[in-house]
């Protein structure tokens, strides 16, 4: 009876939270699938069901949207494993009671709004007026347009999310670091290990589980992409640094082509979810063995 009244309380308490998750969050899924299935135009009630055919003129006509789907794989591939290589390096160093104020410093770039810190580093990035260009002429060097020259402008975005993201990620790392027992690092100092030994035989293991969660969430996070890119480029020079979710809300907002802009939101969708259970599954497995 009692254990009854307490699952009871549970989900009364937890109501709120699932009717705010479930209207804002898993109807808007099922509705873009469903919205993916007709030729629907923003400014006009009139809507046609067309099956897959958003999907099939999107995987096999439309360049753009591959371009697009690479630029975003991109600027996963760069921006993951430095972010969280960052925040592992950064929460190493101020583990402990090490580097309390400087904690603060490097997360709190991380409660900045999107539209902040890209205004910020568009100025540092801005090659005649910049601080970062006015360094390199102080030194004899040649700044370097980065949000203009086409070899350079996603390299300029990916610092951007790391001065801004990394000290979310150096959080968790820090957590996941007070959770290992100190006496396995002084039993291994005792043992003869080193510094290099005891960071691959106790604390990769004893972080597998943050690192898996930190990882989901660091992919999931650049897959999408959008704040940095639309102030920082909007999608320039020549479309190098043009990503998936900005292609879908030009698609559906300025092209008013809801249907075909809800198509590739499944499919960004579906990706996002993939790399995320591969990735669980990869870490489960690690665990089990």
């Amino acid at each position: 009876m009692v254990k009854r009244f307490e699952n009871r309380a549970a989900w009364l308490f937890l109501s709120p939270f699932l009717l705010i998750y479930v209207v804002f969050t898993v109807f808007p899924v099922f509705q873009a699938f469903w919205m993916s299935a007709f030729d629907w135009d923003l400014l006009s009630i009139d809507r046609s069901f067309i099956g897959l055919d958003n999907y099939r003129k999107m995987l096999f006509d439309d360049a753009a949207f591959w371009r697009s789907l690479n630029n975003t794989v991109m600027f996963v591939l760069l921006s993951s494993p430095l972010i969280i290589a960052v925040g592992l390096l950064l929460a190493l160093g101020m583990s402990g009671s090490r580097g309390g104020w400087l904690r603060t410093v490097f997360f709190s770039p991380y409660v900045l709004s999107v539209a902040v810190a890209t205004l910020v580093w568009g100025f540092l990035l801005n090659p005649h007026q910049g601080l970062i260009g006015a360094g390199m002429r102080f030194v004899g060097m040649q700044p370097l347009a980065w949000l203009t020259n086409p070899r350079l402008a996603m390299h300029g975005i990916v610092l951007t999310t790391l001065w801004w993201t990394v000290g979310f990620n150096m959080v968790l790392f820090i957590a996941g670091l007070q959770d290992i027992d100190g006496y396995l690092y002084e039993a291994a100092t005792i043992d003869g290990a080193g510094p290099v030994r005891q960071f691959l035989s106790i604390t990769i293991p004893g972080l597998k589980r943050t690192i898996a969660l930190v990882t989901v969430l660091q992919i999931i996070a650049s897959f999408q992409i959008f704040g940095q890119v639309y102030i920082m480029t909007r999608g320039g020079p020549g479309g190098t640094t043009r990503v998936l979710i900005q292609y879908i809300y030009e698609t559906g907002f300025r092209d008013f082509r809801l249907g075909y802009a809800s198509a590739m939101s499944v499919v960004l969708f579906v990706a996002m979810f993939g790399v995320s259970m591969i990735q669980l599954y990869v870490s489960r497995r690690g665990d089990e063995e």
